[in-house]
């Protein structure tokens, strides 16, 4: 059925069958578009696939009828469903894929055996620059092994280096997202005191690991 935005509106407020027949309606337009999205992270033939498609319709659907009051109409109301769509679904994503990584080190209270500074290096061609950045991101591996406890070096490592969602730490740690962010801004600031004791520069070196302070 074609509707225009207020019509969605208009249909999905009502109760009712009314909103039951539009939220079919927008079910089956997501069934119909979000497969070729989705197979963009996710093989078909994957025996994941058809969970994760029902689950982000489900998610998807809840949270339209609970922000219907945020649509501004720039655009289509499908387009602005689709949106929602696709942040749920690589949402979704990115924790199962973190599911599957063994965390062991974690409740161990180590940290991964190495630090890939790699991933936090930014492209530079000149060799001299290279080399710089390389030595300094030892020597703040130095600092951080000899400043921090092993439980912070477990925190920053998963989030900042291993890139692992901040609630899949804390639900892994027995703890909550609250008390792993004050840990890493702890950490941080143990580290930006011992690089001025140090006379070098903490903004720079910091900015690795998503320094705000």
């Amino acid at each position: 059925m074609q509707r225009e935005n207020e019509a969605w509106l208009e249909d999905l407020r009502a109760g009712g069958q009314q909103q039951e027949r539009a939220l079919s309606d927008l079910r089956d337009i997501l069934l119909r578009i979000l497969p070729n999205a989705l197979a963009r992270w996710l093989s078909p033939t994957s025996g994941h696939f058809d969970a994760l498609l029902e689950d982000v319709i489900q998610e998807t659907l809840l949270r339209v009828l609970d922000r219907l009051d945020t649509f501004a109409g720039r655009s289509k109301f499908t387009t602005w469903v689709y949106t929602i769509a696709i942040r749920i679904a690589a949402n979704e994503l990115r924790l199962r894929k973190w599911r599957e990584v063994s965390l062991d080190f974690l409740e161990e209270g180590q940290q991964p055996e190495s630090m890939p500074s790699e991933r936090f290096a930014a492209p530079v061609v000149n060799p001299e620059a290279a080399l710089e950045q390389k030595d300094a991101m030892q020597l703040l591996q130095h600092f951080i092994h000899q400043e921090l406890s092993a439980r912070q070096r477990s925190v920053m490592m998963a989030v900042n280096v291993q890139g692992l969602p901040m609630d899949v730490v804390a639900e892994r740690m027995n703890s909550n997202r609250n008390a792993i962010y004050k840990m890493m801004h702890d950490a941080r600031l143990k580290l930006k005191r011992r690089l001025e004791r140090e006379g070098l520069p903490p903004q720079e070196l910091l900015k690795m690991f998503g320094n705000q302070d």
